[in-house]
């Protein structure tokens, strides 16, 4: 893996000095980890130096990044696979983990054509102060950069209710400018059902329709294909957490979203308007029938701090020997009341609400209003008769 003397990345662009103190070196073929071990050593090292010493200014650090060089500037991990063996038929997955949300998004590259798609991007919400941000996103669209990679789909799984959607975003940055000829923009896809989930959102927060009706490019079939380069993907319906929620499959992958978390977890909640336990446990059913080897890509995970880090993927034979509600011998009823038993106990998403009013829109933003502002719709809980 390649290191970075300190000194070289305080004196470099932004972008090499990521690679020392966020996530991860992008070089082809090398396995990336959470962190550099030189990293941790040198930053430990220069914790020690005065605090005027030269090494404590980046002269170029964006005005985002005022925190000492001890903590890590972003709030996400970047992970690879290796380069798949030639005429694999398997694609190259960078997986990307965003702490605030627990949200694992993916780049999945068909590495002959080094054309790709990103499946669940997330733009950054601090609810505290209200604030939009891309330094998510902007992380993605480096590594993009660096591989040179063409997006040809931005693909949702779902319309996600715990973080919002950076698809619009990736779409407008990686949308050929006039100087660079006739080549198209990446195509947001999800499945043919948002629809109705638009509809209901839609009129719960006064959405006119608009501002969702059309906003995606792709309304995908059951089991329709994807080609991603000289790879073809596959799109898995898979209802439970949501009605319209699909996966994909690409070689032997499958991205399913909020359907399969770690096994230590279980499945996903499916007290959400259209949700069903019964669908959930046959969707997870499907995903358990593919052949053990097949690895499933979650969307979420929430690890115990201390025991383990996030893991993005797990093998069919993993989960079907260990997870926590749907292992091997979980009958649907036993699963429908364990699964409905703890929805019952659950709190609301935090960013329900204002997840919900963009990823209708396809990850647009509310339009501004007369006064040029931008706002959610959130409602409000009035206890007792005062009013």
């Amino acid at each position: 893996m390649n290191r970075f003397p300190l000194e070289t990345c305080l004196e470099t662009r932004w972008e090499l000095a990521a690679r020392l103190f966020g996530a991860v070196a992008t070089t082809p073929g090398r396995i990336p980890g959470p962190r550099l071990c030189n990293a941790a050593r040198q930053t430990r090292r220069l914790h020690h130096q005065p605090r005027n010493h030269p090494a404590w200014t980046l002269a170029v650090r964006p005005a985002c990044y005022r925190k000492p060089l001890t903590q890590e500037p972003n709030n996400h991990r970047q992970y690879s696979t290796p380069p798949p063996a030639p005429n694999s038929n398997e694609p190259t997955i960078h997986s990307m983990f965003e702490r605030h949300t627990s949200t694992w998004q993916y780049l999945v590259a068909d590495p002959s054509t080094h054309t790709a798609v990103i499946i669940d991007p997330v733009l950054d919400y601090n609810n505290t102060n209200r604030t939009v941000s891309t330094h998510t996103a902007d992380a993605l669209l480096s590594l993009i950069h660096s591989q040179g990679y063409a997006i040809s789909h931005i693909l949702e799984t779902h319309a996600h209710a715990d973080h919002l959607s950076a698809a619009f975003y990736l779409q407008r940055k990686l949308s050929p400018h006039k100087h660079q000829g006739s080549g198209k923009p990446p195509l947001v896809g999800i499945g043919k059902r948002i629809g109705q989930v638009q509809r209901l959102f839609g009129k719960r927060y006064g959405v006119a329709s608009e501002e969702h009706d059309g906003v995606f490019d792709l309304l995908l079939e059951d089991d329709a294909v994807l080609e991603v380069g000289r790879l073809r993907g596959q799109v898995m319906h898979l209802p439970g957490h949501t009605p319209d929620h699909v996966g994909y499959r690409i070689g032997d992958n499958v991205f399913c979203g909020d359907s399969l978390f770690h096994p230590s977890l279980g499945t996903a909640r499916c007290d959400f308007p259209g949700g069903s336990a019964q669908a959930l446990y046959h969707s997870a059913r499907k995903l358990l029938s593919l052949p053990d080897h097949v690895k499933i890509w979650t969307g979420h995970d929430y690890p115990v701090q201390g025991e383990r880090e996030p893991e993005p993927w797990t093998s069919v034979g993993e989960h079907r020997a260990r997870n926590k509600h749907l292992r091997d011998g979980v009958t649907e009823d036993e699963f429908v009341e364990l699964r409905s038993e703890r929805d019952r106990h659950l709190a609301a998403p935090r960013l329900v609400h204002e997840s919900l009013q963009v990823n209708i829109r396809a990850g647009q933003l509310p339009k501004p209003d007369e006064a040029g502002m931008r706002t959610f719709k959130l409602p409000l809980k009035v206890q007792g008769g005062a009013w």
